[in-house]
């Protein structure tokens, strides 16, 4: 069914025995439903790796299709009354045994990016093993409980000078979610007979995670020191301690959502961690408004048209040949109008996540999304083997140094209005964001001559192919290029870069290093 090289074998085959995402062989030539990851050039694939696994499979004799006995959005059943109850309606069978487990883990999944095993859940057969640390982080011994994100959470506590980060908890979204989190946190301490001292968590104030944080400071006894951790410094730091690495560094933090320090979101960012601690907000995309706020994550259609917006006036509401203001009744686009002409429930963004959405549904490929980041895959998976270098022309601003996008989306527009492939147009737009980013990173080197080494982090760049040509473009301009392999580069790693910040902010905080007003 798949492409299988030397090096997947071995991931498929490891003691951790994670699912691995694999290329998939022309479907027209297997027998394979439609219904399998619909239009994703890729399978996630795992072999057997309990007893039970094997001996039904052994008895079947074929490939099954399997997926987690849970409701969306909530965490997997662990005893056969709480399956029977939650999945009635859903299962028609069940299979149950009398091996009692003791915790919902899932499943790890992995993928070889750029000739390398990288991980894009880390859960069953790596949590909760210690994320090795230098002697130049192990400097304290107080306890630190990181508590992650909203999305894709994972806790992490640091206790006698080591590190261990819980498994993929998933969103924090429902009631039971909420309730495995907290359960996750309790078990964590109690497995290692500690009570944290200093507590560390997203900038975000509605976040439920910060918002146990906070609950933690009121009512333990004697409370914790609050430490708050901004989005994207987390994840340069998680990615440093992938990589092993010490500042200074640039580090490059492309995702969603983070919440900005500057009353805007926050997602297309380069950071400068000098040697000291803290960071510069160096250089960052263009910010675009996004109208509905929230509401736009679940809808590209409302990112295209904010992005329309800032790139061509009102007169982006005259564009009803585009598809995302198509896909909206008269009425919601007048609606829509002035919200964006009184700036009414519009933040604005400089997440490079949501431009990924917005080109997304301008070629017609999402415009609600189902799941996170489909809209960005489905744009990633346009580009279907097409090979082209072309590049959009783009604009770089000073001060502050910014990705300009207009002129590559006027582009997009006469590429739409020529029928150009959406093949060829998702891979410009790829190319043309890498060349932004080499282009500004070469820029930044000449600001902070110490630059050597880069780190690229974020939802982002889970895109193989965003991913993969960085690398290479950032070598060719003799960097050193770090991303992520043991830890993931999504909000999975948020909890082990906010426990990084406070042992690099523990480390210097009785020195006199002065710290940039957007630290």
């Amino acid at each position: 069914y798949c492409q299988v090289n030397a090096l997947a074998a071995q991931l498929l085959q490891s003691a951790t025995a994670p699912i691995v995402l694999l290329p998939i062989r022309a479907r027209s030539l297997l027998t394979l439903s439609d219904e399998i990851a619909p239009n994703n050039p890729n399978l996630g694939v795992m072999l057997p790796y309990t007893p039970l696994h094997h001996l039904l499979l052994a008895e079947l004799g074929f490939p099954v299709v399997a997926t987690s006995g849970n409701r969306s959005g909530e965490p997997i059943c662990i005893d056969e009354i709480q399956a029977l109850q939650t999945l009635a309606g859903i299962a028609d069978v069940f299979l149950v045994h009398n091996r009692p487990i003791a915790r919902p883990v899932d499943d790890s999944i992995g993928q070889i990016i750029n000739g390398q095993p990288s991980l894009l859940r880390r859960a069953r057969g790596y949590a909760p093993m210690p994320i090795p640390l230098g002697a130049a982080e192990t400097t304290t011994d107080e306890t630190i409980l990181a508590v992650g994100g909203h999305l894709k959470n994972t806790v992490a506590l640091y206790v006698n000078r080591q590190l261990f980060v819980s498994q993929y908890l998933g969103d924090l979204d429902s009631v039971p979610a909420g309730d495995r989190f907290r359960s996750t946190i309790q078990e964590l301490c109690n497995l290692y007979n500690t009570t944290p001292s200093i507590v560390a968590h997203d900038a975000h104030p509605d976040y439920y995670s910060t918002q146990f944080a906070q609950t933690l400071a009121t009512t333990n006894t004697p409370p914790p020191r609050l430490i708050s951790v901004q989005h994207h410094y987390a994840h340069v730091l998680s990615c440093l301690a992938d990589n092993q690495w010490q500042p200074p560094i640039l580090g490059i933090a492309w995702d969603g959502t983070g919440y900005g320090l500057d009353d805007t979101i926050w997602g297309g960012e380069f950071l400068w961690l000098p040697t000291g601690s803290g960071f510069i907000r160096a250089a960052h995309l263009r910010t675009f408004p996004l109208p509905g706020g929230a509401q736009a994550i679940k809808e590209p259609r409302r990112c295209a048209l904010g992005l329309l917006y800032e790139c061509l006036g009102e007169a982006a509401f005259d564009r009803v040949d585009l598809a995302p203001v198509q896909s909206f009744l008269p009425a919601e686009r007048s609606i829509l109008k002035t919200m964006l002409q009184r700036g009414l429930n519009t933040p604005r963004t400089s997440s490079m996540g949501r431009l990924f959405d917005a080109i997304a549904s301008l070629l017609g490929l999402c415009h609600r999304s189902s799941f996170e980041g489909q809209a960005a895959i489905q744009l990633e998976y346009a580009i279907d083997g097409c090979t082209t270098d072309a590049v959009y022309p783009y604009l770089i601003h000073d001060r502050p140094l910014q990705f300009d996008y207009v002129p590559m989306v006027r582009a997009i527009l006469q590429d739409l209005d020529d029928r150009v492939s959406p093949a060829i147009i998702s891979a410009t737009f790829h190319n043309t964001l890498v060349a932004g980013l080499v282009d500004i990173t070469c820029r930044l080197r000449n600001q902070y001559p110490e630059m050597e080494k880069v780190v690229l982090t974020g939802g982002c760049f889970q895109n193989r192919y965003l991913l993969e040509r960085s690398i290479e473009q950032l070598q060719r301009h003799d960097f050193l290029v770090g991303y992520h392999h043991q830890l993931p580069s999504n909000d999975g790693g948020i909890a082990i870069g906010q426990i990084m910040a406070v042992l690099r902010l523990l480390k210097h905080e009785s020195s006199s290093i002065k710290i940039h007003p957007n630290s």
